[in-house]
């Protein structure tokens, strides 16, 4: 290779070099701004290490979106209203209802129960409920409905007042015919509650049961009833009625003297149905005193109904799962009230279901915990 040639190709290779230089001056001031930047963003990774360090540690709670921020989207100035009962069972369906409660006071809005004091003038007494209802300002109530002629009146006066309006418990049959114009129902048929308990009893071995009636012109009484006597007779059966002044609901004394003067006026009765936990155990402490064989069925759970019927002194209870409608009642008409959403039928069921000697212990854990 010639000395010239190999000049030149220096000088080239300079000329490259040269070009190569200028070309990457202007990034080094970029390169210079771009590292406190880049200091900047790796400080608060730094600090922010512990707080990872903790979240591994813990596990997460996740929020449900009905709690976020304190209340519901779309919270307003809601308060749901629930109207319930005076009995061991209804402390039951107020478990229910007092935890979906809960979750609408979470979600921003408010949560009122209003007790009905007992059951001697139920029809007036609940339609003075209804009125208080209107009187606090509540959007949305729901409410059993014991007497239609008695409490329509004061449901119509919600309803025009805006209040949404719910039943559960009782008075499917006054939704069913209009009487009430209520969004929806959530508890049981009684009737067919009633249809069931009559054809148990006759298919094991009763074929002469009365239903112990201790609120005589109550909707869900009159339901039940009524279907025990068609269920009993057609199986073959026969059946009637005890009839006691409202006064004598979970009257030990009252009840237990009616049943051992029915008793004693036709011996052949081979089966009591009962509506309540107290009217079953006064009704068994009659059949004690007479020392009677006559099998005992009815409406409601409790751990001495549980117990008779595991033992065989009792023949089932009929299980609606208060519990159920307290909670089904307050969630819905809260959803109903905030969101207008609705289940897409107007009648709930949560019952009937007879409780026998073979799935009894299923059931117990429940009652005894304050959920059947």
């Amino acid at each position: 290779m010639s000395f010239k040639r190999v000049t030149w190709l220096m000088l080239a290779v300079l000329l490259v070099g040269l070009l190569a230089a200028c070309s990457a001056t202007p990034a080094a001031p970029a390169e210079e701004a771009a590292a406190p930047a880049q200091e900047e963003a790796a400080a608060p990774a730094e600090e922010a290490a512990p707080a990872e360090e903790e979240a591994a540690a813990e596990p997460q709670v996740v929020e449900e979106p009905v709690a976020q921020n304190g209340e519901a989207p779309g919270a307003g100035a809601r308060h749901i209203c629930a109207i319930g009962g005076a009995d061991q069972f209804f402390s039951v369906v107020k478990n229910g209802a007092d935890l979906a409660g809960a979750r609408v006071t979470e979600a921003g809005s408010k949560y009122t129960w209003i007790p009905l004091p007992n059951y001697d003038n139920i029809g007036p007494d609940m339609a003075k409920l209804e009125e208080q209802a209107i009187a606090q300002g509540c959007t949305a109530l729901a409410v059993p409905v014991w007497d239609g002629e008695a409490q329509a009146p004061a449901l119509r006066q919600a309803i025009d007042a805006g209040i949404d309006v719910f039943m559960y418990n009782s008075g499917l049959p006054l939704l069913q015919d209009g009487t009430i114009n209520a969004l929806a129902y959530f508890g049981t048929d009684e009737y067919e509650a009633g249809l069931a308990a009559g054809r148990y009893f006759a298919t094991h071995g009763s074929v002469n049961v009365r239903c112990v009636n201790t609120q005589p012109g109550a909707v869900n009484w009159q339901q039940r009833c009524g279907g025990l006597i068609d269920g009993a007779t057609e199986a073959g059966g026969t059946g009637d009625e005890i009839i006691l002044p409202a006064e004598a609901f979970g009257d030990a004394a009252a009840i237990s003297a009616a049943v051992q003067a029915a008793l004693a006026q036709d011996p052949t009765i081979d089966g009591f149905a009962t509506g309540s936990a107290a009217d079953a155990d006064a009704v068994n402490e009659a059949l004690q005193v007479m020392g009677a064989t006559a099998q005992q069925g009815g409406w409601d759970v409790s751990l001495t109904i549980q117990e008779r019927i595991a033992s065989g002194e009792a023949l089932f209870a009929i299980d609606q799962q208060g519990w159920l409608q307290g909670w089904y009642a307050v969630q819905h008409a809260w959803l109903y009230d905030q969101f207008a959403m609705i289940p897409a039928t107007n009648v709930v069921l949560t019952g009937p279901a007879l409780i026998t000697q073979d799935n009894v212990e299923v059931v117990l854990a429940g009652v005894e915990d304050g959920w059947r």
